[in-house]
């Protein structure tokens, strides 16, 4: 993975703007620590930074190659997972290949197929390629939305990067947010609006979507969404299928020319992952270093897991964690005979890391479980630089309580976000009047999208509802964290579930089916119920460890307590303080999440900190 930004203009001298430029490829060091390279010409910049992963001699970028007469200039964020079939494809058309690098293949792609190579590539990418002589850009996200691409366009160009701060670096746009971005980060954040970049002129690519620059103008284009097709396997060919494709999957995304690891919570989706990579590894022997292994011995794995000090003392079963993730880490442990690392996360840690969790999204976020995800990153990257996880099974195949529950499936809302009262509790009066209408039309917007088909159930029609909104929201959030926080490491991180051909077939897939056995994924549990301990694949779901120590919810309430003392913060002239020192005082009346499932009054309370913060620290300018 790596960090990549690019600059058109069409009347300035970009080689005159030299120190913004370095000031762009430098905002992205954290995403590209090992290389960095720069295209400048008089219009047009692009820039990178590598994290180097296949092919670190030869896989330099921007990468350049000239076909029919037209030099094309490639730089390129993340893995593709059939590089070796279109490497074929290619070599057919008359290509030839001086690198085992993807990003040769995707710029040779490009070449030949242009626009349409979007639909050939299976992995996660976002990647521009820039057409010299035409003076053409072209920006392209994977269909999942794995890997980011955001934009701003003005008059005489267009400015765009991995992340938001690049952007800002070209001194083209000030950081700037008006009432729809408050209405973003008060009544949907952490989630935002697909496409929607908080900062008043930020925009991003949409997941399965390109854009073409040419002209002074931006045409973007849809490739690929959720699309409705009738499921004709039977509940035999189901299963299979199942296994099929996400087998498939993870062992494509074992390809890596340095050190890779698996994360472990010992819930079912990272437990098929590491028990499905070990088995691989061992069955191909015969492509491991015998240095690797005495002769009749495993191949061992490694695998980490993130816990918090004390949690053990202060854990509490509820409806949304049922129970604790140590005792089946065992199991699996012993299942795949990995090396396993336990990091621990001290609670004090976790609050400060909240303030470089803003800065790695530009944003602020899920407050904790982003602190927590970028501490627990930073401990894999000091002996590992690529990662496989567990994300987004959940979304695909009905893992989450709201998809059980039929009093919160047919309610007609956000089910991770149902309730806008306790946002609407910390505002102050008159402040953002409309928040739940525009929440409302955000919900309905997605809805009236979704593609169905005649015969689908009622059941299942509202199941694909709540696919889309899972898939276009709450797996976006997700999918987000899991790439700002690993990549502040330089760690990248594979998500073998966010394969779109898995996502088509699970879109589709009669809900009977998906809840095979009546329970949450049981059509992944049946798939792979061989291969796993008997305890894991009936495990009940179990999400993304927060800290239950009340030391926590002491310490944030001491810097909010800071924070509504001090006049000069402006996050004061939109909450209601007295308010917020209600829910300090009594934390228990906060019972529904606030966002997901686990996000209560210490987590709003954290939420309020990283707002303050990314209003001064990104010199946030106002503007209602």
């Amino acid at each position: 993975m790596c960090g990549i930004a690019g600059w058109l203009d069409h009347t300035a001298d970009l080689k005159e703007k030299m120190d913004e430029l370095q000031k762009m490829s430098e905002s992205l060091k954290r995403r590209g620590p090992d290389e960095h390279g720069e295209y400048i010409r008089r219009h047009a910049a692009l820039l990178h930074r590598r994290l180097s992963v296949i092919d670190p001699e030869n896989g330099q970028q921007p990468m350049s190659t000239l076909y029919e007469g037209e030099k094309y200039t490639i730089v390129y964020n993340g893995e593709l997972y059939n590089t070796a079939e279109l490497r074929e494809e290619l070599k057919a058309a008359g290509f030839g290949f001086g690198t085992r690098s993807d990003t040769e293949v995707l710029l040779k792609a490009y070449c030949y197929y242009k626009e349409a190579c979007a639909e050939k590539l299976n992995g996660i990418f976002a990647f521009a390629v820039y057409e010299e002589n035409a003076g053409r850009l072209f920006l392209c996200r994977d269909r999942v939305g794995v890997k980011p691409l955001f934009y701003h366009t003005y008059p005489d160009g267009i400015v765009f990067g991995s992340e938001i701060k690049a952007i800002f670096h070209s001194g083209m746009i000030a950081p700037r947010v008006d009432e729809e971005g408050l209405y973003e980060l008060f009544f949907l954040g952490p989630a935002r609006t697909p496409g929607n970049g908080i900062f008043k002129g930020i925009s991003e690519l949409l997941p399965g979507e390109y854009a073409v620059y040419e002209n002074g103008k931006l045409q973007r284009r849809r490739y690929y969404r959720l699309t409705a097709h009738p499921h004709e396997d039977n509940e035999a060919q189901t299963i299979e299928r199942v296994r099929y494709l996400l087998t498939d999957a993870i062992e494509r995304q074992l390809v890596s020319d340095v050190p890779m690891c698996f994360f472990l919570s010992g819930g079912l989706d990272s437990s098929i992952i590491c028990q499905t990579a070990s088995n691989y590894y061992n069955r191909q022997s015969d492509l491991l270093p015998t240095s690797t292994r005495p002769l009749g011995e495993r191949y061992a794995i490694h695998t980490y897991s993130v816990e918090y000090a004390d949690n053990r003392k202060y854990f509490t079963k509820t409806l949304f964690q049922p129970n604790a993730d140590f005792e089946y880490i065992d199991k699996m442990v012993q299942s795949t005979e990995s090396h396993h690392h336990e990091i621990i996360l001290d609670n004090k840690d976790v609050l400060e890391a909240l303030y470089p969790s803003v800065k790695a999204r530009d944003l602020p976020g899920y407050v904790d479980i982003d602190s927590s995800l970028l501490l627990f990153c930073r401990e894999i990257k000091k002996d590992f630089t690529v990662a496989l996880s567990g994300e987004c099974a959940d979304e695909l195949f009905g893992g989450y309580p709201w998809y059980h529950d039929h009093d919160i499936l047919f309610e007609d809302c956000f089910p991770w976000s149902r309730e806008q009262d306790i946002r609407r509790y910390i505002l102050k009066d008159g402040v953002l009047p409309k928040g739940e209408s525009y929440v409302r039309e955000r919900y309905l917007d997605t809805i009236r999208a979704v593609e169905s088909m005649p015969r689908d159930s009622k059941i299942d029609k509202r199941m694909r509802e709540m696919f889309a909104l899972n898939y276009y929201w709450f797996m976006q959030c997700l999918l987000e964290r899991k790439d700002r926080c690993s990549m502040y490491s330089g760690l990248e991180v594979r998500v073998p579930f966010c394969d779109a051909r898995l996502v088509d077939y699970a879109y589709n897939m009669p809900w009977q089916l998906k809840a095979y056995g009546g329970r949450e994924k049981g059509i992944i549990r049946k798939a792979f119920e061989d291969i796993l301990p008997r305890e894991i694949v009936y495990r009940k779901k179990s999400p993304y460890p927060k800290t239950h120590n009340p030391i926590y919810q002491q310490l944030c309430a001491e810097k909010v307590n800071r924070i509504l003392s001090d006049p000069t913060r402006r996050i004061n002239e939109l909450i209601d303080a007295d308010h917020v020192r209600e829910i300090m005082e009594h934390p228990e009346k906060i019972t529904s999440p606030w966002y997901g499932q686990l996000m209560k009054a210490p987590q709003i309370l954290a939420y309020l900190i990283e707002v303050d913060y990314w209003l001064e620290e990104y010199h946030v300018r106002i503007e209602v």
